[in-house]
């Protein structure tokens, strides 16, 4: 831990430096914590992904939830499925 600086120090040494090499230093910087930071974005992204996997599950589930609540119709079902059937020959 002793090799490394303190703000205040990199700061007084980045003021040493002439305008060209302190914008050179600051897109380096920016370079690495673009580096640093890209990983971040794709775990926010799988997070949002579950989230609607989750969001359309529950869906389903509440649909489920509504046809039983409203009772089973078994003629009614026994005919959708039949249909479905013939429509995939």
């Amino acid at each position: 831990m002793a090799d490394q600086v303190q703000l205040a120090e990199a700061e007084r040494l980045a003021s040493q430096l002439s305008f060209p090499e302190r914008l050179k230093l600051v897109a380096r910087i920016c370079e690495q914590l673009s580096v640093e930071t890209a990983g971040i974005g794709d775990r926010n992204s799988a997070a949002e992904q579950r989230l609607a996997e989750l969001d359309s599950w529950l869906a389903e589930c509440d649909v489920l939830r509504r046809r039983i609540q409203a009772g089973f119709d078994s003629v009614e079902d026994i005919r959708q499925i039949r249909e479905d059937r013939a429509g995939r020959q």
